[in-house]
């Protein structure tokens, strides 16, 4: 009998496995395989800022996206299953907000209040997940969050080192006129430069330190849906997000080989005397031009380091469109974000990062990906926290069956 059975078992677990939505661990796992080659090949060095890229994401980006994901459990689940339980623990042992209150007075003296913040949130929300009792679903809960974190982390370093290598055999700057015309036809002989400029005239620099930060806060709604899908859906939910994003990375580094553009900043003469130096847009731009330059021109380079120089398709949206789709499923938490997004179209054209045509190409490049990854897919999960599937967390849909991420297994 288990003779009869066994190739049937290995013939669907191969078909299951060569599914669309399982796409991306295999062109992940290709472009793995050929990226020693292919640094080789272009005389790029095939060793990484760890130092910077880790501190970054698993340190500086870990805390913020806790701190995002907190938030938006606030903003869309019940108040039954975030407030009221915190609130009656603490009431059952008042004594256990002393250290808390302690713990957080140091920090707003030795970090400032916004770090302070941002620190003793992210301490209560480990805290409420650290329970002695639930020992084994802490231990799933870490390690579903921690799975698709570090195929986030390894598959963002493949596409910095790809788009080093393209802007070396491409000139980064090669379709910038033609987007700039683009555009000039779009906003009826308008340019975003030109709309920066009115803006820099209209609006102290304290507003673009604003948009600086709903710009770079982008990052935090990854991060931030990363560890909701993971305690509410599971591991395997959430590295279906991952790799919805890493594909749409994959399918930009396609489009910005053969259409290679940095923005319009790069086109406005007057760019770097108008706009304020004391803004991190501006030492950013400053700094990927020469470096894009260096690559082209084959100048030696020690490692691979934050530089991204794709601006064809705008990724700051096509992102924040993943993660509108996964979180479908919370209305008040898309409609939060959908409010947030359209502050940082703005933020994105007022920084002069990006085309207005990169913005509408986002749109199909998220389509895309989501199409890829995720088109069978339905979310069996209604738990949130280590138990998966403990409780319902406040969809809009009907209640469904236990979580079988739960369980061993991508």
């Amino acid at each position: 009998m288990s003779t009869s059975t066994e190739p049937l078992s290995v013939d669907t677990a191969r078909h299951t496995s060569m599914q669309p939505r399982y796409w991306h661990y295999w062109i992940s796992l290709l472009l793995a395989l050929a990226l020693v080659p292919v640094l080789r090949f272009e005389n790029l060095p095939l060793k990484f800022d760890w130092i910077t890229l880790g501190v970054a994401y698993w340190i500086l980006l870990a805390a913020q996206s806790i701190f995002a994901a907190v938030i938006l459990c606030l903003i869309g689940l019940p108040s039954e299953q975030v407030i009221k339980p915190f609130l009656a623990r603490y009431r059952a042992n008042p004594l256990r907000i002393i250290p808390l209150l302690l713990f957080s007075a140091i920090l707003v003296w030795s970090t400032g209040w916004l770090r302070a913040l941002v620190l003793t949130v992210d301490a209560v929300a480990v805290l409420e997940l650290v329970n002695p009792r639930k020992a084994i679903g802490l231990r799933h809960g870490a390690i579903a969050v921690l799975t698709p974190a570090a195929y986030l982390f390894f598959g963002f370093l493949m596409v910095l080192a790809y788009n080093n290598v393209i802007v070396s055999v491409r000139s980064n700057f090669a379709t910038d006129p033609v987007l700039a015309a683009i555009d000039h036809w779009l906003l009826r002989g308008h340019s975003v430069s030109e709309l920066t400029h009115w803006a820099l005239q209209a609006f102290p620099l304290g507003f673009f330190k604003a948009l600086e930060f709903i710009y770079f806060g982008m990052f935090l709604q990854i991060g931030a849906t990363l560890i909701f899908l993971a305690h509410s859906d599971g591991r395997r939910r959430a590295l279906q997000f991952v790799g919805t994003i890493l594909v749409s990375y994959y399918l930009a580094l396609i489009i910005f080989y053969i259409w290679p553009a940095q923005g319009p900043y790069t086109l406005c003469p007057a760019h770097f005397s108008r706009f304020p130096t004391s803004l991190q847009s501006y030492n950013i731009q400053a700094t990927l031009i020469p470096h894009a330059l260096a690559l082209f021109h084959h100048a030696r380079i020690t490692r691979i380091s934050t530089d991204y120089f794709i601006a064809f398709p705008c990724m700051h949206i096509v992102q924040p469109m993943i993660v509108l789709w996964f979180l479908r499923h919370w209305r008040r938490m898309v409609v939060a974000l959908a409010v947030y997004d359209l502050f940082l179209i703005a933020a994105i054209l007022l920084l002069e990062m990006h085309y207005v045509i990169d913005i509408l190409v986002a749109l199909p490049v998220a389509m895309v990906s989501i199409l890829i990854t995720g088109q069978r897919f339905s979310s069996k999960t209604a738990g949130i926290g280590p138990s998966c599937g403990a409780t319902k967390l406040g969809r809009n849909d009907a209640a469904r069956p236990h979580n079988a991420d739960c369980k061993s297994g991508p």
